[in-house]
């Protein structure tokens, strides 16, 4: 909400320019909340300006069963070894926070609620709502069902997408993890990673009004993306589909 605290997910290695982007704005406060531990979604710690501020006040938090379990885990890259800095070398006061699915924290005038993924170690993604909207994030994520189960097979939800399914519903905006091509994902399944056709099925199921195919792979290349943008410029059964890109806007009220 504006004059809050921004919220943010993930400290990939756009974090350094949105770092210093921060720093240019009045709120002196930043809420971060990790989806999970692998090493792409934690590189930008060390290089998140707010973290070297200590007029900042942060809250990381991160699936987990206790603030401490966030802290320790964020130690184990910033331990002197994979990177020259260790925890007590930030100067900004951070206090650390812990997320379980389904399980509603507040953040300003706001409330996130932790979503479970199908990735390896882990991951959850967020749904934040407030201000009569509603936007989730879902990265890292293998569909919810096995191949021929669940929405996958044309059947009635399996319990983890009834799940995902009710605390999607009716979100203004939905940016999921569309990595591979359904052929892509049947040959790498056990990577983590989904299609774009399975995130249409789970957000048409929710309601939801604009689906964004996120996390592209890293392979992709701008006419791959923009062939994708437009098999789906049509959207799917009244539902928008757009593709994400950095540093886009996208307006809620469109």
């Amino acid at each position: 909400m504006p004059g809050e605290a921004p919220l943010v997910f993930d400290l990939g290695t756009g974090a350094r320019q949105l770092g210093r982007a921060l720093l240019t704005r009045p709120e002196r406060e930043v809420q971060v909340f990790i989806s999970h531990f692998h090493i792409d979604h934690l590189f930008g710690f060390p290089f998140f300006s707010p973290v070297f501020a200590p007029s900042f006040k942060l809250r990381i938090s991160s699936p987990s069963f206790s603030g401490d379990a966030t802290r320790d885990r964020l130690g184990r890259y910033l331990n002197g070894i994979l990177h020259p800095l260790r925890m007590p070398d930030l100067p900004a006061p951070i206090e650390y926070g812990s997320v379980r699915p389904a399980r509603p924290v507040e953040a300003g005038s706001a409330t996130v609620t932790a979503v479970g993924l199908n990735h390896p170690g882990g991951s959850c993604g967020y749904v934040v709502s407030g201000g009569g909207k509603k936007v989730a994030y879902l990265t890292d994520t293998s569909p919810l069902s096995r191949p021929g189960e669940g929405l996958s097979g044309g059947l009635a939800p399996t319990a983890r997408e009834a799940e995902a399914i009710r605390l999607l519903q009716g979100a203004d905006l939905v940016a999921m993890d569309t990595m591979f091509s359904e052929v892509e994902y049947l040959e790498k399944m056990s990577w983590g990673h989904g299609y774009p056709e399975y995130a249409a099925l789970l957000c048409r199921a929710a309601e939801v009004k604009t689906l964004a195919l996120f996390h592209h792979s890293p392979d992709s290349h701008d006419d791959a993306l923009d062939g994708l943008a437009e098999r789906w410029a049509g959207g799917f059964d009244g539902m928008r589909v757009i593709v994400a890109k950095e540093g886009a806007d996208v307006d809620l009220e469109g």
